[in-house]
This record gives C-alpha cells, structure tokens and sequence, in this order.
C-alpha cells in the first residue's frame, strides 16, 4: 500500500514539474526596445504586483511614468523603489480609488490639467473577490473597480489621448482582462443585474468584470475610428500576485506560490501588457486581444456589438455622464 501512495505521489510530482518547465519555457518576454523619452504614460494599479514591474519597464525606458493606487504609503514608497531602480526621477503617484466615482474624476481633472500628453493608458488596477457588497456610488465593488471605474477613467482621459495620438504613432489604452472572462456571460437581458448582490457567485462577477472590458474595447474602437487611439486587451495568465488574498491569507498565498512555480511570476504577468503598450504592430491594430504577447481571440460572446452597445449605455448611466461630457470626451484638447 505504501509502495503505491509513493506511486502516485511520485507521477503527482513529475507531472506538476512537467508542467512547470513547460509553462515557464513557453512564457513569452516583450522584445520591443522602444524608448519612451518625450512620453508620458499612466499605469493604474502601478504600485504592486504586475502593476510595478510595468511602470518600471516604462520608466526605465525615459518616460514620464504616472503610478495610481488608492494607498498613500504603498504609492510613495513604490515611487520611490521605481526611481531608485530606473534613475528615473520623472515618476510621479497620484492617488485614485478605482471604487469611487468622485476620486475617478478629480483624477482625472488633475491630469488634464497638469499634463500636456497622455501617450499610453494602462489600465492594470483591478481586485480578486473580496466581496459581493455595494460601493457608495451604488454599484458592485468588484465591477465598480474592474470595469466602471475604469471605463470613465478612460473616457474621461480620452481628450488628451487624442491630442497626443499622430498618424503612425497612435495613443494607447491597454485593459487588463483575464482567462477567468470565459465565465462572464454579459448579454442585453442581464445588464440590469450586474451590479446586484447576492445573485451571482464570486468567480462569475470577477468574470464578468472582465468580459464587460473586452466588450468595452470593441465598442469603444468602433466609436474612434479617424482617431489615432487605439484600445487593446491583454491576457497575463495565471500570476502570482496578491489578488488571490481576497480568498484568504492561507489559500492566497498557496495560489500565489502555485502559480510563481507553475506558471507567471509578476514580471512575467507584466510582459504581454507592455507588448501591447510598446509593439510598432500592435499600435496598428484597435479592439485586439493579446495574450502571451501575441494576437488572440476572447471567447465569441466578448464580440456580439448589441451586448457591447447596451453595455456602453447602460455603463453612460451607471457612472453619471451626461450627454455633453460624453460629447467632450470624444473632442481633442
């Protein structure tokens, strides 16, 4: 009996380092060796985890790299370990709470008004599945910091955007989806209960956070075209960060070491992000989902335009834009 516990323990073992060499051997490294001098970019959730490593990159490359969490301390202290790696002073934090309308927009009124460009958007903030409650503003905190908050962030940002975008060299806005939007399933019938509580489990809202962004993406490329900005979606796989705390301190950092050994470090998360952000291709492409720093498909509902047209309605209402914010979102500074 021992003999075949140790059996199967041993097969267990071969075949989870199997797949370690694998998955470590096939993850995909941005080449790009674009510089960023003259630039200026924002990485939402910039501060920690895959978030850092792509704010470092960027800085290392001579941008102006703005950092946005909703924490003080982790802010400062990332900016500093950011200039201290880079010898990059230009690196700047800003506070933004992705849960709050009212941060999202004095955020986004400081930038417009402090920056002269906005060359790339990366919208890395995002949260596990800390709870199925409702934010102040009335919506679900999971969709309101995955999806709402970043959807009037961008919209809201989209003015510099389009300033700063050129023919060859369009502005960029990069979202951070997930495998996990596979179990979205956002059609016109369920976008009154999306931000309702006790009706979906954890893992759906999660999923459907973020097939709402993929969603948001296609909407939005079709309502930019003539414009040189551009929206992509990227995949970073199963990494290794805090998110997986939201379950709890024991299963989070099972997980997050699981998927360190067997899969995505952060910095290897960060990869596929700062393809989509740096790639002379992928600046030419709108709408496109990247997942080991190349060009994929999301799951076939991600691209029905009536769910993606409702959802960009409903997501008007949701975040209180009116009719000529919206109008002034899409004008050029």
């Amino acid at each position: 009996m021992m003999l075949v516990i140790l059996l199967i323990v041993a097969i267990i073992v071969i075949i989870a380092l199997s797949v370690a060499v694998y998955q470590k051997n096939t993850n995909a490294i941005c080449t790009s060796r674009r510089r960023l001098e003259g630039k200026t970019v924002i990485v939402t959730g910039g501060t920690a985890g895959m978030g850092l490593h792509i704010a470092t990159d960027l800085a290392h490359r001579g941008a102006r790299v703005i950092i946005a969490c909703p924490f003080e301390e982790e802010g400062t202290n990332a900016r500093k370990q950011i200039i201290q790696d880079t010898e990059n002073v230009n690196v700047v934090f800003k506070l933004l709470d992705l849960a709050s309308l009212k941060s999202v927009r004095q955020f986004a009124a400081a930038i417009l008004e402090t920056e002269d460009r906005l060359d790339i958007l990366v919208n890395n903030a995002g949260v596990g599945v800390q709870g199925d409650f409702l934010t102040a503003d009335g919506m679900n905190f999971i969709m309101q910091v995955n999806y709402y908050g970043a959807f009037l962030l961008t919209l809201l940002l989209l003015p510099l955007l389009k300033k700063t975008g050129k023919p060859g060299e369009s502005s960029r806005i990069i979202t951070t989806a997930s495998c996990l939007h596979m179990l979205g399933n956002v059609n016109i019938s369920m976008l009154s209960n999306l931000n309702r509580t006790n009706y979906w489990n954890l893992i759906r809202i999660y999923g459907n956070s973020k097939i709402c962004l993929v969603l948001f993406a296609n909407e939005l490329t079709k309502r930019l075209k003539g414009s040189h900005v551009v929206i992509n979606n990227v995949d970073p796989g199963a990494v290794g960060t805090r998110i997986f705390d939201s379950i709890n301190k024991v299963c989070g950092t099972i997980l997050t070491s699981a998927c360190n050994l067997f899969f995505k470090t952060p910095w290897q998360g960060a990869q596929t992000a700062l393809h989509a952000a740096l790639d002379k291709k992928a600046g030419e492409v709108s709408g496109a989902y990247f997942k080991n720093c190349e060009m994929v498909a999301a799951v076939k509902r991600a691209y029905c335009e009536k769910t993606a047209k409702a959802l960009w309605e409903e997501s008007v209402r949701l975040v209180k834009l009116t009719e000529d914010e919206v109008d002034q979102c899409f004008k050029s500074l």
